[in-house]
């Protein structure tokens, strides 16, 4: 059987329909799912840059609050450390004037630097209590020997309790300046 040119124009039209049909049904879904794809990386771009913007905000805040803290802690730092060599004096001088008092220092405790007006001038405090026992006699001139030896400090309460029996003992509070300028 022979097959008329018209019938291989209407055979090769409709190859060609159904090649093209084919093509533009993968050109169609490929271009869908390319659409698709772009639009979700668009999304996670800015998702992304969202993100990292508040991240960065949120980083920027928390360094600069520890930027803070750690300037204040080394303000607070600078000033005990000043301190350090005064407070030893300090402490050498309350035990060389119990020893030659024939006193025990039991305890010394401080409150930490601070500062106080004396005389119009701005001064470091070093705040002092001390607990001290001995016999009344040797209290009595180690607290007025203390008074004397200290040329930056004071004391400036003591109460001496006297038993019945056994050593007398004293609470001592006192304050030691220091003039730094700064």
């Amino acid at each position: 059987m022979k097959i008329s040119k018209k019938s291989w124009l209407i055979i090769a039209i409709g190859i060609f329909a159904i090649a093209f049909a084919g093509l533009w049904m993968v050109y169609s879904e490929h271009l869908g799912r390319k659409h698709q794809v772009e639009d979700e990386l668009n999304s996670a771009r800015l998702q992304l840059q969202r993100i990292n913007l508040d991240r960065m905000e949120q980083q920027q805040t928390e360094l600069e609050q520890e930027l803070e803290q750690t300037l204040s802690s080394s303000r607070n730092a600078r000033e005990v450390l000043s301190w350090s060599m005064e407070s030893l004096a300090v402490s050498h001088i309350l035990f060389d004037t119990a020893e030659a008092n024939n006193v025990s220092i039991v305890q010394i405790n401080s409150a930490g630097t601070g500062r106080e007006e004396l005389c119009g001038v701005s001064c470091h405090i070093l705040p002092l209590s001390a607990r001290i026992e001995g016999e009344l006699t040797d209290l009595v001139a180690f607290v007025t020997q203390l008074n004397n030896d200290m040329a930056t400090g004071v004391v400036r309460s003591v109460d001496i309790t006297i038993p019945s029996t056994g050593q007398s003992s004293a609470s001592i509070q006192m304050v030691v300046y220091s003039y730094q300028q700064g």
